[in-house]
């Protein structure tokens, strides 16, 4: 359930944008009422999905806030760059925009890891995982800057994607190639901190002091 709705963005960007192009007459009329008669038709569909896509993510945190009564920066953060990249591009008619926002969100969030690390001595993973797990504080730091390099590359691969190949192949890319590469990163993350996992009972154990005789 959370993780779908974590990709709730997309997957309404996704299917907005695969609906508006199977019928390109009414997505053009749609898209000319909202924001003017100088829109091509293969323009439509992605213009509407980049609508669609920033009142799902306002719709988003209402869920979760109704949830949890709280809402993670994260997403706040995903907010203010779609709808900043988003509404640039509903307003100059340029997808250039959106293609940027998942460079941008990757980029913003990782620099925020190493920021707060280096600057202020802020592990943010850590801060994220540790009331699920206990690690040593090297593999903590590892940790941190796997993820910072990781959101750095995927910033660089979308970059790619999006100047060298198609805007449909782009959109794909977005929801199964990002939505992939983080599952698998997630599950080698898994792998590899099973080897440090730190047992709570032996830590117990290890902060007790022994009684003297």
């Amino acid at each position: 359930m959370k993780l779908l709705l974590d990709l709730l963005p997309v997957i309404f960007f996704f299917g907005t944008y695969e609906l508006a192009g199977f019928y390109p007459d009414e997505s053009l009329a749609l898209a000319a009422n909202w924001l003017g008669n100088d829109i091509s038709k293969d323009l439509a569909p992605i213009l509407i999905a980049t609508f669609v896509a920033i009142v799902a993510t306002a719709l988003q945190i209402a869920i979760v806030w109704l949830k949890r009564r709280k809402v993670d920066r994260m997403l706040w953060v995903s907010l203010i760059v779609i709808a900043v990249l988003g509404g640039a591009t509903l307003v100059f008619h340029d997808p250039t925009f959106i293609k940027w926002k998942p460079t941008a969100f990757y980029w913003l969030f990782g620099t925020a890891l190493l920021g707060s690390n280096l600057l202020f001595r802020r592990n943010l993973i850590k801060r994220m995982l540790e009331a699920q797990i206990r690690l040593p504080e090297p593999i903590w730091s590892r940790l941190n800057l796997a993820w910072a390099l990781f959101f750095a590359l995927l910033g660089i691969l979308n970059l790619y994607v999006a100047y060298n190949f198609s805007e449909k192949a782009w959109v794909h890319f977005k929801l199964f190639g990002f939505t992939g590469l983080i599952l698998f990163f997630s599950l080698a993350q898994g792998l590899y901190l099973s080897k440090h996992l730190i047992d709570e009972n032996t830590a117990n154990a290890e902060a007790t002091p022994k009684s003297q005789h």
